[in-house]
């Protein structure tokens, strides 16, 4: 079983697959470069970016991401600022400190190669890493990829069968679970809400303190991004020209805040996911929830329905909040994917709603099977999304897609808690198989490849 705490991450924009991913792998690849004893040896590094990575990796950070690994930056740690100083750096000198400890010639113009026409087998978002002493003579090479939500997995581990007792795969928790099935199954044998349930996996694996310390530092990652983001304007970099609007809608919210008009609502929501996502675009400190270009859903609906308040009741809720919605996040990670790579928009902005919905479905006191019932209403309605940026940035129509995820998540949780009688016709397992097959089916063109689309008519036009 995987953790809530690695479903919700913090790290940096503007795309948890594209940034975050790349961070982590090169960071790994130098830690096993000092491992198999070769760090005092290298001369070189080079990395190949492939696939998606290699497609949109300009624009969604990519190659950045990849020298700040190198460079030793920790995504959940970076200061965008000291990033951006490290990297101006490093493109001026032509000088690379390894690991933040042993300076290399480096040029990114020569040492990241975009190969976009390899198409990995195992996964769309491939990165092969390569260490040279001085003679040429290679020292290390290692391929790697980049799963979606800021996960990360080597060739051997995604070669890897994977394990087919289920059961057995899950004793190190009290409740293993591999579908939404088993978990409703869990939570009416043991009289436990979604939330409890997964709170006692999670005790499992560290002691309650932590978690509750990581979840409310999860919480305020999200605040702490919203409240920058309603602060901050200007136009967006990437050449898009995209101007900042949370700002502006904002100052109107707040200047009638006791408005009457029943759509301001969806300004409120609207405002708050905007907000994060333009901190995103900006390469500022999100939360993946479950991936940075969907990272403004959730932390929009907590905004609005836990509001700031620093009372005990507002911290419970956006606890219980978390948990749930984690719980909807790992079934989604376990049963098909969280990769716009691999699934198009609909394993993000798609997941995210889903993820919102069963979460405040929960925060309303819905019972397990309701918090199911709004997770499945979440996706169902979102089956199909493609991924296609233009300009290969985490702006167009990501943004204004987030907004419109967490409007959606909040009737899905309504109309999940106003249902009576018999269960959905449709169950959240076979939502989830549903857009898994759709992912699985949809051409690459639609698959964070900027290929097709908005990515290509809005150019055209």
């Amino acid at each position: 079983m995987l953790s809530v705490l690695d479903i919700f991450r913090i790290g940096i924009g503007p795309s948890s697959s594209h940034t975050v991913g790349p961070m982590r792998i090169s960071r790994r690849f130098v830690q096993a470069l000092e491992k198999a004893g070769g760090f005092a040896k290298v001369s070189r590094v080079a990395v190949e970016l492939q696939g998606s990575l290699a497609l949109t990796g300009v624009g969604h950070g990519t190659v950045d991401a990849s020298i700040l690994g190198l460079a030793g930056f920790q995504a959940d740690r970076t200061d965008p600022d000291k990033a951006a100083d490290a990297l101006a750096s490093i493109r001026e000198t032509h000088r690379l400190m390894l690991g933040g400890k042993r300076e290399i010639a480096f040029d990114p113009h020569t040492d990241i190669d975009l190969a976009g026409h390899i198409i990995p087998d195992l996964h769309p978002n491939g990165m092969v890493l390569r260490a040279y002493d001085t003679s040429g003579a290679t020292l290390l090479e290692r391929t790697y990829f980049s799963t979606g939500g800021g996960f990360v997995a080597s060739e051997a581990q995604l070669r890897r069968p994977p394990k087919n007792d289920r059961v057995k795969a899950g004793t190190d928790v009290p409740h293993p679970f591999g579908s939404a099935r088993e978990l409703l199954a869990l939570c009416a044998e043991h009289d436990l809400s979604v939330a409890d349930l997964i709170l006692a996996n999670e005790d499992a694996m560290r002691p309650r303190e932590e978690t509750i310390a990581g979840l409310d530092r999860i919480a305020a990652a999200m605040d702490q991004c919203i409240d920058r983001g309603l602060t901050q304007r200007g136009i967006l970099p990437g050449g898009l020209k995209v101007q900042r609007r949370a700002p502006d809608l904002w100052d109107k919210l707040s200047g009638n805040p006791m408005s009457n008009e029943r759509e301001q609502l969806f300004d409120w929501l609207n405002c708050y996911a905007m907000a994060v996502n333009e901190e995103n675009a900006a390469g500022g400190r999100v939360v993946t929830a479950p991936t940075n270009g969907a990272a403004g859903i959730i932390p929009s609906v907590i905004r609005f329905y836990c509001k700031t308040a620093e009372d005990e009741d507002c911290i419970e809720k956006r606890r219980l909040f978390l948990l749930t919605a984690g719980a909807v996040g790992l079934l989604y990670k376990q049963r098909a994917s969280i990769s716009g790579a691999e699934m198009g928009c609909q394993g993000e902005v798609g997941v995210a709603c889903s993820m919102a919905a069963g979460g405040l479905a929960a925060l309303w006191g819905g019972s397990p099977v309701q918090v199911a019932s709004a997770a499945e209403i979440g996706m169902e309605h979102n089956l199909g999304l493609t991924c296609d940026p233009v300009g290969g940035l985490v702006q167009v129509p990501c943004i204004e897609r987030n907004a419109i995820g967490a409007v959606k998540a909040v009737n899905a949780a309504r109309l999940a808690l106003h249902r009576t009688g018999a269960e959905s016709l449709v169950s959240l397992d076979q939502v989830i198989e549903t857009m898994r097959q759709t992912g699985l089916d949809m051409s690459n063109k639609y698959k964070e490849t900027s290929q097709g689309g908005l990515a290509v008519n809005v150019v055209e036009c």
